[in-house]
């Protein structure tokens, strides 16, 4: 993961909040960190918009979501 990290500091634009949040969505599963490094891939020049926008259309992006609040009566 220490590699992937690296890898995310060098996008061309990355900051640290952006670091925090691919590594954290990519540690929930493997899966994720392979979609996201072969994005990266095949997108070398790839901003951090870009990545982040490949990974708010992934099917399980809203996995993590915080369940809504149900309104009170």
């Amino acid at each position: 993961m220490e590699e992937f990290a690296i890898r995310l500091n060098n996008v061309e634009d990355s900051y640290y909040s952006f670091i925090v949040a691919v590594l954290t969505y990519v540690k929930k599963k493997e899966s994720r960190l392979k979609a996201v490094e072969g994005f990266m891939n095949e997108n070398p020049n790839a901003l951090t918009s870009d990545i982040l926008e490949f990974i708010s259309d992934q099917d399980d992006f809203f996995e993590d979501a915080a369940p809504a609040r149900s309104e009170a009566s």
